[in-house]
């Protein structure tokens, strides 16, 4: 059946690919400005400011917000008040310095219950998967309306294997809110650590882990309001959030989805502490492996060089 929100499938259809940090899709002003207004000062939207984190929660809940398991993030309520409100950090991940909290909205109001539906539709998610050339049938969708507190983050990563798709539109309520230091970063890898790319790009059966942020530059932020990012998950799709911001003034706050792909044959996942051991004398297997196969045994060809022609020095390569 036709919705109100239709004209956002016409859109990703048009839209053009951007190859830059990686290939994806970017497109701003996404919603009309009559939806648009509409979602963010809906009241599960635009919360108003609070006192404390307590209130925060309180009134987040009574909206019908539901804290999830994330990512990066801890599920316990009243853990992270007692952390945030005090200023201290808790680091589950040796990528990241602290973590934060997610939670997803079960909209109440007429309109997001419309849009929470037309997320999770198949035309919307069909029209996504024929942008990437996925079969939906192959896929499972996942999407919500999410709101992000201070201190998520989560570390340089291209995704994992399993994600055949994903996107992210900024629906944040704060007029400000472009100046928050709470958007997703878009990065490369720095040169010398390009190896990990094409490790990933050249092992089917090792899964994509986060890195730390010092391997990798930013070349852009999704700053815009009422803008989205689309892109298929692979080695080169680098992307992380450190969220440092007021959120009792107003949340980060995201349309976002997946596909994930119904099957997966990755067998196993070197963390970023194997993937540093690529200068070692004694490298793990994996790197061993990935050395051979991109054909970094240049001693080896050396030697078998030395003995077809004896004339051939080493020197001269």
């Amino acid at each position: 059946m036709p919705t109100a929100f239709d004209y956002l499938i016409e859109k990703i259809n048009l839209a053009p690919f951007e190859i830059e940090p990686f290939k994806h899709v970017y497109i701003e002003d996404f919603f009309s400005p009559e939806h648009f207004e509409e979602i963010i000062t809906e009241r599960e939207i635009n919360l108003g400011e609070c006192s404390d984190d307590l209130q925060l929660f309180q009134l987040l809940f009574d909206r019908g917000y539901k804290v999830i398991d994330f990512p990066g993030c801890i599920t316990d309520y009243k853990k992270y008040i007692e952390l945030h409100s005090s200023g201290k950090t808790l680091k589950i991940n040796e990528t990241c310095e602290n973590s934060g909290i997610v939670l997803r909205l079960e909209p109440k109001s007429p309109f997001l219950i419309e849009l929470d539906s037309f997320l999770q539709s198949r035309k919307f998610n069909e029209a996504i998967a024929r942008k990437f050339n996925l079969n939906l049938s192959d896929c499972n969708v996942d999407s919500g309306i999410q709101k992000y507190l201070d201190g998520y983050e989560i570390s340089p990563h291209p995704d994992t294997k399993r994600k055949a798709a994903t996107f992210m539109v900024n629906v944040n309520p704060h007029d400000q809110s472009e100046a928050f230091n709470h958007h997703t970063h878009y990065l490369t890898f720095k040169p010398q650590y390009k190896y990990i790319e094409e490790f990933w790009q050249s092992n089917e059966k090792a899964d994509r882990e986060w890195v730390p942020w010092e391997w990798c530059d930013t070349k852009r932020r999704q700053e815009k309001n009422n803008s989205i990012v689309l892109f298929a998950p692979h080695h080169g799709t680098l992307h992380a959030v450190k969220a440092e911001y007021d959120h009792l003034t107003s949340q980060r706050t995201q349309l976002y989805g997946n596909l994930w792909f119904q099957s997966c044959e990755t067998t196993f996942s070197p963390s970023w502490e194997e993937l540093q051991k690529k200068e070692l004398e004694e490298p793990s297997g994996f790197v061993k492996k990935f050395r051979q196969k991109l054909g970094r045994t240049k001693h080896r060809l050396l030697s078998k060089l030395e003995v077809t022609d004896k004339n051939i020095s080493k020197r001269d390569y």
